[in-house]
C-alpha cells in the first residue's frame, strides 16, 4: 500500500492541559517525546504506541491523538507552536486530502516494539521501576478538580506566609534563595493529599504575548493543612536564578512565588497525581530519598505523621530520609529536621559542595546504610520514594538494585514488585 496515504493514529499532547512535569519524557522508552521551553511534543516516527506515558501523567493530557494521513503527520515544529490541539479529521477529511488514491489504516504496532518488562533491559532503565499505582492503603486523591478543561478553570487562593527557609549566601558560585509559601483556600474545596502537587498560574504573559503555562509544585503540607484544621497548604519554592547548565535565567513563576506578599491573590489549578502517595496501614514503613525542593513531599508525609504519632493514632513503621543538597546552607528547613526526634525518623544528609570535603551524594548515603536498606527492600511493607533532579534517579535506583544484589535479593524479581505493589515511586524533573 502507498504509505503517503496510509491513516495512522498520531499520539499527540494537549497544550492547554500539561503542566511541564517531564513525566511522560522521562517514560517513554523510545525517546519518542521532547519539548522545549513552552511545549511538549511526541515524534510520530519513533512513536511505537507502548503507552509507557498514559497512566504516568497527572493530569491526562498525555492521552490524546488525531487520526492523520501519515504523509502529513504533524511534525515537532508544528505541535510546539501550538496553544491547543487541533480538530478532529473526518474520514471525509482524510479522504479529500488523499485526492484519488486509496486510503487505508496502518496495521498495529508489532508486540516486539513494546517495552521490555522491568528487568529484562539490556541497558540498566531507572524509570522502568516507577509505579503508576499507588500503596494499596493510599487515601483516595482527588484530581483535576480546577484546570482549563475543568468546570472551574481555576481556584484562588490567598497568600498566607512566605518565609525563606535557606540560609542568605552562595555555594560554589551560585546563589541559592528557597521560600516556604501558604495558601489559604478559605470556603472553596480543594482536598489534597501528601505527594500531590498543584499548578501556579503566573500573571502576565510571555515574549510572544500568550499566556504563562501553569507551573507545578509539590505540595509541602499534610492532608489536614499547613495549619491544622485549615483550608491551606503550603509549597516549597526554589527561586530559579540560572538553568541546569548554569546559565543565566530568570524564572517567571518562582521569582513570582518568592516575591508575593502575605494577602496576595494567585491562580491556582489542580490538584495533581494519584500514584505518588503515602501507605497508610500500620507498620507500614517509608523511605524517602530527595535533593532540594524535592523535599516537599517528604516534609507532608514526615508531617502527617508526626502528627498521628503525637495524637497517638498511629503505629507507624519506620520512616527514614536521605536528603542532598550542595552544602547544608542550601538544604531547606535544615534546622527543623534537626529537631526532630531520632526514634522517629532516621536521617542521613549528603552534601557535594561543602569546602574541603570529597563530593557526596544521596546513593553515596543510602550505600552507607545498606543493610538498613536491604531489610526493607525484603519488607512488603516498605514504600520508596525519589523526588529531586532528573539526574538523581538512575544513580538512587541503582543503589538500590546494588543493595539488593549484595544481599542475595533477586532484583529483577524485587524491583518488578516494587513496581507492581506501588512501592517505588520516581518523581524526578
Amino acid at each position: 500500500m502507498d504509505m503517503a496515504v496510509t491513516v495512522i493514529k498520531q499520539h499527540l499532547i494537549d497544550p492547554e492541559i500539561c503542566i511541564r512535569c517531564n513525566t511522560c519524557e522521562t517514560m517513554c522508552p523510545v525517546g519518542a517525546i521532547t519539548h522545549d521551553s513552552r511545549n511538549y511534543v511526541v515524534d510520530a516516527e519513533k512513536c511505537n504506541w507502548c503507552n509507557a506515558c498514559i497512566s504516568p501523567c497527572p493530569t491526562g493530557s498525555i492521552d490524546n491523538y488525531r487520526q492523520v494521513l501519515r504523509a502529513k503527520a504533524y511534525s515537532l515544529d508544528e505541535q510546539l507552536g501550538w496553544d491547543s490541539l487541533p480538530a478532529e479529521m473526518s474520514r471525509e477529511q482524510l479522504l479529500a486530502l488523499a485526492g484519488d488514491a486509496p486510503v487505508g489504516d496502518a496495521p498495529e504496532a508489532p508486540a516486539a516494539a513494546a517495552p521490555a518488562e522491568p528487568g529484562t533491559e539490556r541497558a540498566f532503565d531507572s524509570g522502568a521501576f516507577n509505579a503508576t499505582l499507588p500503596p494499596w492503603s493510599a487515601a483516595h486523591a482527588y484530581t483535576n478538580l480546577y484546570g482549563p478543561k475543568a468546570a472551574e478553570k481555576s481556584i484562588t487562593a490567598t497568600v498566607a506566609g512566605n518565609v525563606r527557609v535557606t540560609e542568605v549566601g552562595q555555594v560554589a558560585g551560585h546563589d541559592y534563595d528557597t521560600h516556604h509559601v501558604v495558601l489559604d483556600f478559605g470556603a472553596l474545596p480543594f482536598p489534597v493529599l501528601e505527594g500531590q502537587s498543584i499548578g501556579v498560574l503566573p500573571p502576565g504573559t510571555d515574549e510572544h504575548g500568550r499566556p504563562h503555562h501553569a507551573r507545578q509544585y509539590s505540595i509541602a503540607s499534610p492532608r489536614n493543612g499547613e495549619r491544622p484544621g485549615y483550608n491551606n497548604l503550603s509549597l516549597t519554592i526554589k527561586r530559579v536564578l540560572e538553568d541546569h547548565q548554569g546559565r543565566p535565567v530568570r524564572g517567571v513563576a518562582s521569582n513570582y512565588m518568592c516575591d508575593l506578599q502575605v494577602g496576595d491573590k494567585v491562580q491556582v489549578i489542580g490538584p495533581f497525581g494519584s500514584s505518588f502517595l503515602m501507605p497508610n496501614h500500620p507498620k507500614s514503613h517509608i523511605v524517602m530519598i530527595c535533593t532540594g525542593t524535592g523535599s516537599a513531599p517528604m516534609r507532608a508525609m514526615t508531617e502527617w505523621r508526626r502528627r498521628l504519632r503525637s495524637s497517638g493514632k498511629f503505629e507507624g513503621g519506620k520512616l527514614m530520609l536521605f536528603f542532598g543538597a550542595r552544602s547544608k546552607e542550601e538544604l531547606p528547613y535544615f534546622g527543623p529536621l534537626q529537631n526532630l526526634p531520632k526514634d522517629f525518623i532516621d536521617i542521613s544528609f549528603a552534601f557535594s559542595r561543602t569546602p574541603g570535603q570529597p563530593k557526596r551524594y544521596v546513593q553515596d548515603a543510602m550505600r552507607e546504610r545498606a543493610a538498613d536498606l536491604a531489610s526493607l527492600l525484603a519488607d512488603p511493607h516498605a514504600h520508596f520514594y525519589v523526588c529531586g533532579l532528573k539526574a538523581m534517579e538512575e544513580g538512587v535506583v541503582l543503589a538500590l538494585h546494588d543493595i539488593a544484589q549484595a544481599a542475595g535479593l533477586d532484583w529483577n524479581t524485587t524491583g518488578a514488585a516494587l513496581k507492581r505493589e506501588g512501592r517505588l515511586h520516581l518523581e524526578t524533573y
